[in-house]
């Protein structure tokens, strides 16, 4: 049986994020994933949002992406929403299919030394007071500390530790296919009396296709739709299926929208779809798994290294659970607008109208690009829970950037008063404290301008954890909670 200290079934954008999270923290952790390479089935996944690329930022890759990925100003709910006028360095969204973004992470990942176990799945699990024994597909079997669920909508290690997974039944279908096609189609978005059809041209380097989403016509279940039922659904919206033939990926989604009662049962956590899973609409999936991962690993990292207790994994519910539930709401409500009735456009109108004010559209645009988000660490400046911004600071030793200083996945006490003005002696093994001046306003997605702090304790996931005056109130109690009690002299 080998041993690692983390096993994480399921090696898409939210096993590979926890990987390397855990990774740069120097925990032993392995992935398992069904498929033999990083090859993704049709486009998928088609973006990165605000946060995501400031999060990949941080960890000194997000330039890898950019490189491959088209910048566009807004994000979409019902109509595009202009994003360029928040204060961030990434205030866009990335359109990025996910065979892209997956390879990008998986070379990343392998660069720090994540041990992979391709072709074979976890097919069962038994946890003890000490770790738990994982049953893989293979005959082979794996021991670990913990386990991380990161396999689907379907997680079988859901299923098994016993998670509920309440929400809501479908009530709509879409049919979705990559496809080569003899005649020209009809590029674009059509709308007709039973819902919004697509198509657009898909990429692909070797042949050209295009890619088709089809509102069905009544509600159908079917997970495994063939080239018949495309052309079938073609020609009832098109009157003519343009000659589909030849798909490289065919593929049937709803609007089932459903959430884990509970991301963690003891020594086993759930992240990305096993946790939650809605329709694509308005591309926040991955993005939401993504940072799911970022939440968890450094937490998850600290409690196998001994250096805060049990109970900080807790905490990985507490903040996410609430970030998801927001998320499946909004696409409750974007999948509500997309139906063609006369009422619904009615309530379409009335929106378009609200959105067009900055106030709504901001406090929109920061939820469903992430920039918004905000982690109950009660009371305080508006900075706390929040995420930092991305500052150009002056130093002792030259500019440098907040995100450069979270690269490798630790804390950071920033000091922008008087230099060595606090003492974390009990703690310099873990967080870093960095003396730095800011002459620029401090702005807020969605917020505004704040008062600017004289010090902040930066997470690794770069949110904010205590902000300070002058003086160390609450900052030993805020170190000791979020990265563990003060080192014995």
């Amino acid at each position: 049986m080998s041993a690692h200290a983390v096993v994480i079934a399921g090696g898409g954008p939210t096993g590979l994020m926890l990987a390397g999270e855990l990774a740069l923290a120097g925990i032993d952790v392995a992935i398992v994933e069904r498929r033999v390479n990083q090859e993704v089935d049709g486009s998928r996944a088609g973006g990165l949002h605000a946060r995501t690329l400031e999060v990949l930022d941080q960890r000194g890759i997000v330039e890898r992406f950019l490189a491959l990925g088209q910048v566009h100003r807004a994000v979409h709910f019902r109509t595009a929403m202009d994003i360029g006028d928040f204060p961030s360095r990434h205030n866009c969204s990335l359109a990025l299919w996910q065979r892209h973004t997956e390879r990008l992470l998986a070379e990343w990942v392998c660069e720090l030394g994540v041990t992979m176990h391709r072709g074979c799945e976890v097919t069962g699990f038994a946890q003890d007071g000490a770790g738990v024994d994982v049953a893989l597909s293979d005959g082979r079997a794996l021991r670990a500390a913990y386990l991380v669920g990161c396999d689907g909508g379907r997680s079988l290690v859901r299923k098994t530790a016993g998670i509920g997974f309440p929400g809501w039944e479908p009530t709509t279908s879409w049919l979705m296919a990559e496809v080569a096609m003899t005649a020209e189609p009809k590029w674009g978005f059509h709308e007709n009396a039973f819902g919004i059809h697509a198509i657009g041209k898909a990429e692909n380097t070797e042949k050209a296709l295009a890619r088709v989403v089809l509102t069905d016509r009544q509600l159908q279940r079917d997970a495994n739709p063939t080239l018949h039922d495309v052309r079938e659904a073609l020609v009832a919206v098109y009157g003519t299926d343009f000659g589909a033939h030849s798909p490289t990926w065919i593929s049937r989604f709803t609007d089932m929208t459903r959430q884990a009662d509970a991301y963690r049962d003891r020594r086993v956590l759930l992240a990305g779809d096993a946790a939650h899973v809605h329709p694509p609409i308005g591309g926040q999936g991955l993005n939401l798994g993504v940072q799911d991962a970022v939440n968890l690993g450094w937490k998850l990292a600290q409690v196998v290294n001994g250096t805060s207790p049990d109970s900080l994994l807790d905490t990985y519910h507490a903040e996410r659970h609430p970030v998801a539930a927001r998320v499946l709401r909004h696409t409750m409500a974007h999948v509500a607008l997309r139906r063609t009735d006369d009422r619904t456009k009615a309530l379409d109108a009335t929106l378009a109208e609200l959105f067009a004010m900055d106030e709504p559209r901001k406090r929109l645009v920061a939820d469903m690009s992430g920039l918004g988000i905000r982690y109950d660490l009660g009371e305080g400046h508006p900075l706390l829970g929040r995420r930092m911004p991305d500052l150009d600071l002056v130093t002792a030793e030259g500019p440098l950037r907040v995100f450069t200083l979270l690269h490798a996945a630790r804390p950071v006490l920033l000091n922008l008063g008087e230099p060595s003005g606090f003492d974390i002696s009990p703690w310099a093994d873990r967080v870093r404290q960095v003396d730095a001046r800011y002459e620029g306003v401090w702005e807020l997605p969605a917020i505004g301008q704040v008062a600017a702090p004289a010090a902040v304790l930066i997470r690794p996931d770069g949110h904010v954890a205590w902000v300070g005056d002058s003086t160390q109130q609450g900052l030993a109690e805020a170190l000791a909670t979020w990265f563990g009690p003060p080192a014995v002299a």
